[in-house]
């Protein structure tokens, strides 16, 4: 073999079969703190092609939600990308931000109602599980405690463009548990 068949073997070897060379991107990701939950994580990532490059998982610092923030550094083509996003968001993983994936958006609103005993862990899940957005921050008021009235200040990070189908989706998920949403706030400068 050739010094030139060794330079054109080595350069197509990590090529994908679309001729792409690996790429790497950041998946940042939100975990429940239990055992086996970041290996569970991983392995969309191994199961569709990518490269584990470094893992930063910030056990000391929590989301609003009281989860683990994990950043993972994978290589993969660029074609296998977002099929290993897709499988992630498949396997119950909460996918904060995907490569240049941004919520460039935010949408803030009131739940108000017997949230407690309707399930605030089912009403956020199947809030995040089925729209492209994810939970930035969360105030929770029942002085009545359970059973009672109390609201919920949700303030949402979306993808653009896509606040008033999550909008919708959230009202779906009200209406479901006979909870009231409280029209989109938006602050005024005066």
């Amino acid at each position: 073999m050739s010094d030139s068949d060794e330079a054109v073997t080595s350069d197509t070897e990590h090529e994908t079969d679309g001729g792409e060379r690996p790429q790497t991107h950041t998946i940042r990701l939100e975990l429940v703190d239990k055992p086996g939950e970041l290996l569970s994580a991983l392995h969309p990532i191994a199961d569709n092609g990518g490269n584990l490059l470094s893992i930063f998982h910030e056990r000391g610092n929590l989301t609003p939600r009281g989860h683990i923030p994990v950043e993972v550094d994978v290589e993969c083509p660029p074609d296998r990308f977002e099929t290993i996003v897709s499988a992630l968001r498949d396997e119950g993983v909460n996918v904060i931000q995907a490569g240049a994936e941004r919520y460039g958006e935010e949408l803030t609103l009131l739940l108000v109602g017997d949230i407690v005993d309707t399930d605030l862990s089912d009403t956020l899940r199947r809030i995040e599980s089925s729209t492209d957005a994810t939970l930035a921050d969360l105030s929770l008021s029942a002085p009545d405690g359970r059973g009672g009235a109390s609201s919920a200040r949700l303030r949402l990070a979306t993808r653009t463009g896509r606040t008033d189908e999550v909008f919708e989706h959230v009202h779906d998920v009200a209406d479901e548990k006979g909870l009231h949403v409280v029209e989109p706030l938006v602050e005024v400068s005066e």
